[in-house]
């Protein structure tokens, strides 16, 4: 069957690539489109594909990607898939779900969220803030409203693009119920639940002491609120350690007191081996899913975070009945962070790391594999009746 993946930029290896990479595994000779494609970043499986890129990839400074925003919706129109393509299968976070499939094409949105930055979180992009410095504070003031006003009219014409191009997809299926409800939100659509794939094979726990540090793994963008882990742990002088990198680097390492470290960018093999000594996870964000929480929780580290979105349909509380996987702070506060690492230091019996292992191991690949290619399969059987 000719299939067409579809997904929005190809440029590091987070939750959305390792979704794409079980489809890729699966349709080895579907043509991949997308609007930006940085070979190495991703892994092999994904960089085997057959990968078409958008006129954005032959930009200079394609570097800085997230300003090429006002110009992704007309890219991803432009790369149209081949005629012959019988499905359309879309990963999407920003654009991809606004592909123009052929006619009478079933296109199936696994959909992270609709474009955040549009929605819900316009002013974590193109951040108005001004380094000190650099332009200095007086300056950026200044500069402040019209940038703001500008990014506004930007982002409103997207929204209103990304809108009225819901229809292009023919199903919808979200990555939680928080994305569920979003997608009924913007799109007035319904859409399947498959939750996200974790590799429990590779995370992993080890017999090994568990150490005197917190951890945050996070892409470095405003949003994933990293700064709050770190204003909380410079309050309370506990130890943190930051693996990730990103757009945000520079203002957090600023904020970083001296029981802080930002490691940057490391493998897999590294934030594993930090999983599995760490104390507990930080999960500071209002996430859509939230994969790194469960890749915690599979190598039995307990997980603290914030009490919306993803993450609390993967992190257990504790009952009177049995412990829990970790535990939630309400709000998105040094001071109320710090109360919820206090309750979990101070009841070390309300956390199971078996219990964690456990939970982790209900969203392995496996499970996520065999939803999507059974919903993909009833899809096309609909498409073959409906012929």
């Amino acid at each position: 069957m000719p299939i067409t993946l579809v997904h929005d930029w190809l440029t590091g290896m987070r939750g959305g690539e390792k979704c794409l990479e079980v489809a890729c595994r699966n349709f080895p000779d579907a043509e991949l489109l997308t609007l930006l494609h940085q070979p190495g970043r991703t892994s092999s499986t994904i960089d085997a594909m057959r990968i078409r890129t958008s006129y954005l990839q032959r930009l200079p400074g394609r570097k800085h990607y997230r300003y090429m925003l006002p110009m992704m919706p007309r890219a991803i129109e432009r790369l149209r898939p081949a005629a012959n393509t019988e499905l359309v299968l879309s990963f999407s976070h920003a654009v991809a779900k606004s592909i123009v499939p052929p006619p009478g094409v079933p296109h199936v949105c696994y959909c992270f969220t609709p474009m955040r930055y549009a929605w819900q979180l316009r002013g974590d992009y193109f951040r108005t803030e001004t380094p000190e410095g650099k332009i200095g504070v007086f300056a950026g003031k200044v500069f402040k409203a019209p940038v703001s006003a500008a990014r506004d009219v930007v982002l409103d014409r997207i929204r209103n693009w990304d809108q009225e191009t819901a229809d292009r997809v023919t199903h919808y299926v979200a990555i939680s119920r928080t994305i569920a409800q979003r997608i009924a939100d913007c799109y007035g659509r319904e859409s399947t639940l498959i939750y996200p794939p974790v590799d429990t094979e590779f995370y992993t726990p080890a017999n090994v002491a568990r150490e005197d540090f917190y951890l945050c793994v996070s892409a470095l963008a405003p949003y994933k609120r990293i700064d709050l882990a770190i204003e909380a742990c410079n309050r309370s002088r506990r130890k943190l350690v930051v693996i990730g990198d990103g757009q945000d680097h520079a203002r957090l390492e600023r904020l970083a007191g001296p029981t802080i470290e930002l490691r940057g960018w490391q493998p897999d093999e590294v934030i594993r081996d930090a999983m599995r000594h760490c104390k507990a996870l930080l999960f500071p964000g209002l996430e859509d899913f939230g994969i790194v929480p469960l890749e915690a929780q599979a190598c039995g580290a307990a997980v603290i975070a914030f009490g919306q979105g993803g993450a609390t349909e993967t992190v257990l509380s504790p009952t009177t009945d049995q412990p829990g996987t970790g535990t939630f702070f309400a709000e998105q506060t040094p001071d109320s962070l710090n109360d919820a690492i206090e309750r979990f230091e101070h009841s070390p019996q309300s956390f199971s790391a078996n219990r964690a292992r456990s939970q982790a191991e209900q969203f392995a690949t496996a499970r996520f594999e065999r939803e999507l290619l059974t919903f993909l399969a009833k899809v096309r059987s609909q498409q073959h009746v409906a012929a």
